[in-house]
């Protein structure tokens, strides 16, 4: 049995389904009062679990030979990656964790609140003794969807500097992760999942307005700025200065490094931000 935590969110649906596909027994954490997802078939088992209530997640875990820790961004995510790594200890089965962390964790960048939570998780879950991998993957390039109106009006105005960053598509995310929970071999293994190319957010304008059939400029915001502008949307605090310091660390140069693990593990490269971005086209056009 895999259990997929996180499993309604952007990665852990799409492993859920590829789980399937290769007709593994999938157990499927969702939170209280959910159905899960539409493209979810019916043997998908689907449990009902709090990341902050311990005795939710020893029902949830019950059995488990496998499980993909994915939590939320949140506040108190590193607390809940050790209340999973906790409650995997209480079953007594050593069942087999694929930490889902982020891009360059194991060499402990330090202020980023997001990667330091997974550096705490990872800690603890090298503490409990249970076998471990970790899928480090960078950004999403489904993230941008979230910039299409300003991409619309002919802007990309994000707080990352001149740095490269080596985005990659959340689908090669999920098809990798399902190729660690499916196989044998990976224990104590680290991979980092990247896109196929390091690109400015300069590159990425370019690229979006090929598509969007008008000219994009990108306009690197100052923290200060960025950080006014997500409280302004109504982002909670805690995220939204953690995101103007992950983007501080695009910005540094230090989420450029390119990997070929998605290749190793998928046997097909990483698409390409350009065919993300022609795929999502019609999101894009003003």
């Amino acid at each position: 049995m895999i259990v997929v935590t996180g499993a309604t969110g952007t990665v852990g649906s799409k492993v859920v389904v590829g789980l399937r596909e290769r007709g593994q027994a999938v157990r499927a954490l969702v939170r209280a009062g959910s159905e899960g997802q539409a493209e979810w078939d019916e043997a998908v088992e689907r449990v009902a679990a709090d990341f902050a209530d311990p005795a939710s997640l020893d029902a949830a875990l019950a059995g488990a030979d496998t499980i993909y820790l994915l939590v939320a961004v949140h506040p108190e995510m590193a607390q809940h990656e050790k209340n999973v790594i906790g409650a995997a200890v209480r079953t007594g089965r050593r069942p087999r964790i694929v930490l889902h962390a982020a891009a360059g964790v194991e060499y402990r960048p330090e202020g980023v609140r997001f990667v330091g939570a997974h550096i705490a998780g990872l800690d603890h879950l090298k503490a409990s003794g249970l076998p471990w991998s970790v899928l480090g993957p960078n950004g999403f390039y489904q993230n941008f969807l979230g910039t299409a109106p300003t991409v619309k009006a002919g802007s990309l105005a994000v707080p990352g500097g001149e740095g490269a960053v080596s985005y990659v598509d959340a689908r090669d995310v999920a098809a990798a992760a399902v190729e660690v929970l499916a196989t044998e071999g990976h224990e104590g293994a680290v991979y980092t999942l990247t896109g196929p190319a390091a690109l400015t957010h300069g590159d990425l304008a370019e690229q979006l307005a090929a598509v969007a059939g008008h000219p994009v400029t990108y306009t690197a915001l100052t923290p200060e700025v960025a950080l006014n502008g997500l409280l302004g949307m109504g982002w909670e605090p805690w995220r939204a200065e953690g995101m103007v310091e992950l983007y501080g660390l695009y910005a540094a140069g230090q989420a450029s490094a390119v990997s070929s693990d998605v290749e190793k593990l998928t046997g097909r490269p990483p698409r390409t931000f350009a065919e993300f971005a022609a795929e999502h086209a019609e999101v894009f056009r003003g």
